[in-house]
Parts: C-alpha cells; structure tokens; sequence
C-alpha cells in the first residue's frame, strides 16, 4: 500500500488521541475523521469511563464528527483509527457512509478489514468503504503492546 504525507499526519493525530485513552486506563486507540484535508472528528476509546461498551474510538469519533457537520452521514470522508476496527465498528463505519479507512496495526483477535474476516469485501454489504492497513503499524503496534504489558506487571525489551 502506498500512503501520502497526508495519510501520516492524520495517523499521528489518531496516536495523540490513542496516547490519550491510555493515560486515562483505556486500551490506547484513537480515531479522526477527516474531510476534504481537515478533521472533523476526533475519538478515543472511553468504553470504561462511560461505561459504555459501544465508546471504541472509531465510534466516539464518527459521534463527534456527525455533530460537527449536523449529519450522521459522512460521504468523502476517510476515517485514521490505530486498530484495525471490529465488527461493530465496521458497522458504524458502514451506516456512517464513510468511504476509506485507514487502519494502523492488524488486530488478529477481532478485526474484520481482513485479520480475522474480511466485512470490507462482502459485496452483499449495502454501503462498501474501502480497507487499507498498515499505516505506523509498528508504533500502533507497540503502544498497545506496551500498554498491556504494563498491565501484566511486565515491561518489554527493545
């Protein structure tokens, strides 16, 4: 896959976000919503400070980018998230009309653009968005492997 400059500046905006969620506890995911080269919206994961298991950041950041524009619908636009995004996700993505996403690390327990199955390439899907992964994957990667080590009592070597 081949990503522009652009791609990574809005990627490095969802890291912000996702070293957010973190400080606060939460898994570090962050999420923007970008239209015509400016965010829109903007989300981390807040599932337990909400109590609420539908607040994963892609989700807060559709949330906010539909109050943002008064629309829940959000057509050209391309959603930056530092995880691959779950089914539930996906189905927000899907009804939100979004037409690209850009994911950072793979999540090979529940993501759906091709990890664990593919909801991206289901042509039966009303409303397809395209699936592109990859994007700082490794430092996508790291901070949830950090934070989850930290977790677990452990600290990982370099």
């Amino acid at each position: 896959m081949s990503f522009s400059l652009d791609d990574e500046r809005f990627m490095r905006e969802a890291l912000d976000l996702a070293r957010q969620a973190g400080s606060l506890g939460e898994v570090p995911v962050g999420a923007v919503v970008v239209r015509d080269g400016a965010i829109i919206g903007r989300g981390f994961n807040q599932p337990i400070l909400r109590h609420d298991p539908t607040a994963h950041a892609e989700v807060m950041a559709l949330r906010d980018a539909g109050l943002n524009v008064a629309n829940y619908r959000l057509p050209a636009c391309t959603l930056y998230v530092t995880l691959e995004p779950c089914a539930m996700c996906s189905g927000a993505i899907f009804h939100a009309r979004i037409g690209r996403v850009v994911f950072g690390a793979a999540d090979l327990k529940t993501g759906v653009a091709g990890s664990v199955t593919d909801l991206y390439a289901i042509g039966q899907i009303n409303h397809h968005a395209s699936a592109e992964g990859g994007l700082l994957a490794d430092e996508c990667a790291s901070m949830l492997s950090s934070f989850f080590a930290a977790r677990r009592g452990r600290t990982l070597v370099a």
